[in-house]
């Protein structure tokens, strides 16, 4: 159990100073000692303690470096009551309507930093020193420690997500049986900021480990990986695009890393991608164009024509978006050699569900920019296949004259309705 109490700290003797027989008992005294909570409120706790807590959580971390024999069963639960002690607290929460946003807000950092990153050093050092036996260490690493250390990944300090983000990633490949529950568990994480609070300060943390885990797995992929990708990778769109901003990054490699591992899911990250595409928030939607383009290049033409349909109606409304900088990027998807490959083979299905988006920008857009794009798009189609072309143009005139026809049709029955209504008046 933790000591918040701080009995007057007594200076230990370093590990030089004792034979080494003396050393395990001394490590299992300092690591008792390091068990003390100093108070680094504003005027609490005295400077003596804390410097001598200091230094001798820096020798557990050398004993720890230099150790040549495997730690015996008996020193994991010190280490892991040591360190419990130390990490495990409530995290300062600002107010339910006020979130954190790291654009614009300064984190709160964490004021007992002097000792705590030393405690994290030595969990680190401890965790993949080769005198730590995975087979004895788990019983201690458990479930439970890990839950609890999946938790604190919401600290606003990003030093100590730093920390976690390494030490988990060390835990996982180091304890094989712990590996499921770990996806398990950030799953759940995941779940609960996509579905209830799209409040969490360790999202890209947790997808930058993710992203070494997939680029690990095994060919072919388990309905597990498959699972976690369509479950808990793809809705993490979802949230709001200040949420999303701070981990987008992170969320595209991941879901890279799936489509290079097996490009048969192009079908249903594309869909997904579809599904939670944003239509009022402009910035989130350059960002998604970004990503699709990412994708697209890994996206072989048998599943690019699977999905070619949807995917050009969505980027028709992006190309005749009142924001420049949605229609821009989405004509800029032309720019890329292989996307205009993987056009050229769907044509027949792209360019009918894309000419009128063409057509209205040239006249509609207000921005000069925007028009050029268009232009240089439809000349490229023009050269693909000019039957097409004269084809679309031709129903496109059709559909113009039929809704023309139909509009004016509205109209006289409005007029016919007004009279009506005039002569019973």
């Amino acid at each position: 159990m933790a000591r918040s109490r701080l009995d007057a700290m007594e200076t230990l003797p370093s590990f030089k100073e004792v034979p080494n027989s003396e050393r395990a008992n001394l490590f299992v005294r300092k690591l008792r000692l390091c068990g003390i909570i100093c108070d680094f409120t504003d005027g609490g706790g005295t400077d003596r303690d804390k410097e001598i807590k200091r230094q001798t959580l820096l020798e557990l971390v050398d004993y720890v470096n230099s150790a040549k024999q495997p730690f015996v069963e008996g020193i994991m639960p010190e280490v892991v009551t040591m360190v419990s002690a130390n990490i495990f607290r409530q995290l300062p929460a600002r107010p339910k309507d006020t979130p954190f946003d790291p654009e614009e807000d300064e984190p709160i950092l964490e004021p007992a930093w002097p000792h705590l990153h030393i405690v994290y050093e030595f969990f680190l050092r401890f965790v993949v020193s080769g005198s730590t036996e995975a087979k004895v260490a788990r019983k201690y690493i458990d479930t439970t420690l890990i839950t609890r250390f999946l938790e604190l990944f919401d600290s606003e300090d990003p030093r100590e997500r730093d920390y976690l983000k390494t030490i988990l990633h060390r835990i996982y490949g180091k304890f094989m049986p712990h590996r499921a529950f770990i996806r398990k568990a950030i799953s759940n994480v995941f779940y609960r900021f996509i579905y209830e609070t799209e409040r969490h300060n360790g999202i890209a943390e947790l997808l930058e480990i993710l992203g070494s885990i997939i680029n690990g797995f095994a060919l072919p992929l388990k309905d597990e990986h498959k699972q976690f990708l369509s479950r808990a990778l793809i809705p993490l769109h979802k949230p709001s695009g200040s949420c999303i901003q701070q981990y987008h990054q992170q969320l595209s490699y991941c879901i890279t890393q799936y489509l290079e591992k097996d490009p048969k899911l192009a079908d249903i990250i594309l869909r997904g991608l579809i599904k939670y595409w944003p239509h009022t928030n402009s910035s989130k939607e350059v960002m998604f164009l970004n990503e699709l383009e990412e994708l697209l290049e890994l996206t072989q033409s048998a599943e690019f024509a699977k999905v070619a349909e949807p995917l050009f109606r969505l980027i028709a409304r992006c190309i005749n978006s009142p924001h420049f900088q949605v229609a821009e990027r989405a004509l800029f998807l032309w720019n890329n050699e292989y996307i205009v490959s993987l056009i050229a083979k769907s044509r027949d299905v792209i360019l009918p569900v894309l000419y009128p988006a063409l057509e209205a920008n040239t006249t509609k857009h207000w921005n000069s920019t925007v028009h050029g794009l268009t232009f240089n798009v439809q000349k490229l189609f023009m050269d693909m296949d000019a039957r097409l072309w004269e084809e679309c143009t031709q129903k496109h005139k059709m559909n113009m004259e039929k809704n023309a026809a139909a509009h004016l049709s509205r109209k006289q029955k409005w007029e016919q309705l007004e009279r009506a209504v005039g002569v019973k008046g």
